[in-house]
């Protein structure tokens, strides 16, 4: 029958070694970090990536107009869609009239299967080129969520890859106070005593 003595590293005891009360604050050190500090990472790299998105979508939606315009030329057909529903874009000659400046004329996205003469809307920038338009705010929040689950994820491996180092030069310190103590009391063990 096998017993266990769980904690023994926190306690005195004549088979403890310093390599073993290095590894069992390792262990509390790392169960803090994964549960809290991954989650605090991953937290802060989220929110300052939904500031920085928000902040891009701003200065897109405020340098950026969207316009009614006509194909010059058919926009190529849809394939088998694989982006869930929405309907790809595809860059066409456009036309649309600008107040004071008459009819012009620029490359811009349109939907696809667009054909020429229909009335669709397309994101120009200041000078009247043809633009993306801005993200939205699920894109936003989907950036936001993709970086901050990322950093989490990254955070946490630090931790165990750290966790893993520690563990090894904590085992070669431990079999090298072993080493040392055999070696003082190997010649006695031996010995017959009578």
């Amino acid at each position: 029958m096998r017993t266990r003595m769980r904690g023994w590293r926190w306690r005195r005891n004549s088979l403890r070694r310093r390599s073993d009360v290095v590894e069992a604050w390792t262990a509390l050190i790392v169960v803090v970090l994964l549960f809290a500090g991954a989650p605090l990472v991953g937290a802060a790299v989220g929110r300052w990536a939904y500031d920085t998105a928000r902040a891009t979508q701003t200065a897109q939606r405020a340098g950026r107009h969207l316009v009614p315009a006509v194909p010059v030329e058919d926009a190529p057909a849809a394939a088998p869609s694989t982006e869930g529903g929405r309907r790809p874009l595809y860059p066409v000659k456009v036309r649309w009239t600008e107040p004071g400046k008459g009819t012009r004329t620029t490359l811009a996205e349109v939907p696809a299967g667009s054909r020429r003469g229909d009335r669709v809307e397309v994101w120009l920038d200041a000078e009247g080129r043809g633009v993306a338009p801005p993200p939205t705010d699920a894109a936003v929040w989907q950036h936001a969520l993709a970086a901050g689950v990322w950093a989490a994820g990254g955070a946490a491996g630090a931790v165990l890859l750290g966790r893993t180092v520690i563990g090894r030069v904590a085992e070669r310190h431990r079999m090298a106070e072993w080493e040392a103590e055999w070696a003082r009391t190997g010649p006695d063990w031996g010995r017959r005593t009578a």
